[in-house]
């Protein structure tokens, strides 16, 4: 292993792609950490303090900003808008027949498509940046301290023109952050957007980790970093394994030449949805707490039963209706999203196009309804694994109490190994090709 690691930065190519892509990444973790201007940092700063274990609707955000959302700084919304963009543009494909044929007329159609994601990306972006500056205008950026005066105050100049000047920055920050994860995709090494969304996540492992240290003492520490190991152990078992549906194509002469006769597999994976069900349940369920916030009763009025409802089960973690809930909403929408990615019908027009077949299953509409019965199999244990690994950091908080952003579980365990995974693919091909000997054995 260390031999091979060596082989790594003795190879010129792959050193300057490395140290590309550890420059890019230091300059993003820069970003999160300058305020935006306007922005009261010392009391921005108080107010963190006074809200390390509860961020409250913004905590998926948070999550994927590498905590930059909280502080304010001109990187607050991360990579969050491209990643809702990237997730509305494959969901149009649906919607509207013009989408679904960009997406299959190849590299140009996908370029095009690629575009349009960056427009929605930067309206995405105006957006949450006006919501995100009126939420702290309001001093309810901070729900446990909302009465503090440090969090009423965290912008210094209100006038129009500061809020401007605010929402271009923070808009422009998101274009920035676009721009530097596809200069990893293209000098660099993996891909980028997913580079920095694993940056992001891996940056809060550290402050999560002391802060169960620090509250539940060294003994519990061991014990949720030994527990955390198995976990993420157990998700690399999962994330790799695959059902390989074999295919044989038929030999057929298109002039003097052969084609065909050979044998491969369709490789449908346990996980085929990845990370978009947890955040598709976690947004969902932000909902419910967003209408309650903005019904509030006045004062020496009485709060109607359907919000009081609300706050007692669909806003706290630790609340069993809430787990339920949680639970059910990600299997439901992992056979959704897995119904819309994965088209049987498609792949067998072309299997029969090419003259593939599957042993023992006739093709055509057989075949599609084969992959339709296998698929349907397959994403009930992958559904069933996404929902307990989603609730993880909800058991955390009920069992040690542990805030919501207890690193080895939920959306965050599942892109650092999804991540990390194929980068060291891309790094062990890069060594194969040049060494004839990968990284992994």
């Amino acid at each position: 292993m260390f031999r091979a690691i060596g082989r790594i930065f003795r190879t010129p190519d792959l050193r300057r792609k490395i140290g590309f892509t550890l420059g890019i990444v230091a300059l993003f973790r820069l970003g999160s950490f300058i305020p935006a201007p306007f922005v009261d940092f010392e009391n921005v700063q108080t107010c963190l303090e006074g809200n390390a274990d509860a961020t409250g609707l913004y905590q998926l955000v948070n999550l994927f900003s590498g905590g930059a959302l909280l502080q304010l700084s001109i990187f607050a919304l991360g990579i969050m808008p491209y990643i809702t963009a990237s997730i509305i543009t494959q969901l149009l494909r649906v919607v509207i027949p013009h989408f679904d044929t960009l997406y299959k007329e190849g590299q140009a159609g996908q370029a095009k498509l690629t575009q349009y994601t960056r427009y929605l990306t930067i309206a995405l972006a105006i957006l949450q940046s006006t919501t995100l500056i009126t939420v702290a205008r309001a001093g309810a950026l901070f729900p446990t301290t909302s009465g503090v005066a440090e969090c009423s105050q965290l912008i210094t100049d209100s006038s129009w023109y500061a809020i401007l000047l605010m929402v271009i920055t923070m808009t422009a920050g998101t274009g920035l952050i676009m721009w530097l994860g596809e200069l990893i995709t293209e000098r660099g090494i993996g891909n980028g957007m997913s580079l920095l969304i694993f940056v992001s996540i891996a940056a809060t492992f550290p402050s999560a980790l002391w802060a169960i240290a620090q509250a539940q003492g060294f003994d519990i520490f061991l014990l949720v970093l030994g527990l955390g190991l198995l976990v993420m152990a157990a998700v690399v078992f999962v994330e790799q394994s695959q059902r390989r549906i074999p295919v044989q194509y038929a030999k057929r002469m298109v002039g003097r030449r052969t084609y065909g006769g050979n044998n491969t597999y369709i490789p449908i994976k346990v996980n085929m949805a990845g990370v978009v069900p947890v955040i598709f349940a976690s947004s969902l369920l932000y909902l419910p707490a967003l209408v309650a916030q903005f019904n509030q009763p006045q004062a020496g009025e009485t709060a109607p039963e359907w919000v009081v409802w609300i706050q007692n089960n669909l806003v706290s973690g630790d609340n069993p209706i809430y787990m339920i809930v949680y639970f059910l909403l990600i299997v439901g929408f992992t056979y959704f999203y897995v119904a819309i990615t994965f088209n049987p019908e498609e792949v067998a027009d072309n299997m029969k196009k090419y003259g593939g077949f599957i042993p023992g299953i006739r093709a055509g509409r057989p075949t599609a309804e084969y992959l339709d019965y296998v698929l349907t199999r397959v994403t009930l244990p992958g559904s069933l694994y996404l929902g307990l690994v989603a609730l993880i950091p909800l058991i955390a908080l009920a069992t040690v109490n542990a805030n919501q952003n207890f690193p080895f579980g939920g959306a965050s365990i599942l892109i650092i190994v999804g991540v990390g995974l194929e980068t060291v693919k891309q790094i062990d091909a890069q060594l194969q090709q040049r060494h004839y000997e990968g990284l992994l054995k």
